[in-house]
């Protein structure tokens, strides 16, 4: 009960550090990584609580890995066009 409850919180934490970073690209990518860490947590314990098969999570992390792979070429792609990481250079008609 108490692993729930730290989970929660980790994932609530993210959630605003998430929300209140509205500097740099590069932590609100860390924090979109926190987050789905705390949701793989969460799944691979409900899971394992209730005794399902574990093949859905290797799906999820495959998901995860991509999204990781599309965020740091978006970085990379911003620090290369614009020289920084902030996202208050980034201008939709720069694209």
């Amino acid at each position: 009960m108490f692993l729930e409850y730290i989970l929660l919180f980790s994932f609530l934490s993210g959630t605003i550090i998430f929300c209140s970073t509205r500097k740099h690209l590069l932590l609100s990518l860390l924090s979109l990584e926190f987050m789905v860490l705390c949701v793989f947590l969460s799944l691979f314990l409900v899971m394992y609580i209730y005794g399902y098969e574990l093949y859905i999570l290797l799906l999820f992390l495959v998901f995860t890995v991509c999204e990781g792979a599309l965020g740091l070429s978006v970085l990379v792609s911003l620090v290369r066009s614009q020289g920084n990481d902030y996202l208050s250079s980034m201008s939709v008609l720069s694209w």
